[in-house]
């Protein structure tokens, strides 16, 4: 008569693991957000700090690299640009 209840109490468990997977997910997500990494090319005459998620924080450019003095202005333009074409790439994937 009650044969049926053996598998309500397994999908119980089953979905009470998959929310504390979703909630370790959004915890690590969060945390990846709060990490940063650097990254540089031409022997560190450009620099770039990103969060863990990819967003791109700081460009840095050697002085070397300009003639004029809108390092950074150039830098940030660099920045926004490159948040902008990640963004855009997200949005192509959803």
């Amino acid at each position: 008569m009650f044969k049926g209840l053996g598998n309500l109490a397994d999908m119980g468990k089953m979905l009470a693991k998959a929310q504390q997977l979703k909630t370790e997910m959004i915890e690590a997500q969060a945390e990846l957000e709060g990490m940063t990494v650097e990254a540089e090319a031409g022997a560190g005459l450009v620099k770039v700090t990103a969060t863990g998620k990819g967003k791109v924080q700081q460009v840095h450019i050697d002085p070397s690299l300009l003639t004029n003095s809108e390092q950074g202005v150039v830098q940030d333009l660099i920045v926004t640009a490159v948040n902008a074409a990640k963004e855009k790439a997200e949005d192509l994937s959803r």
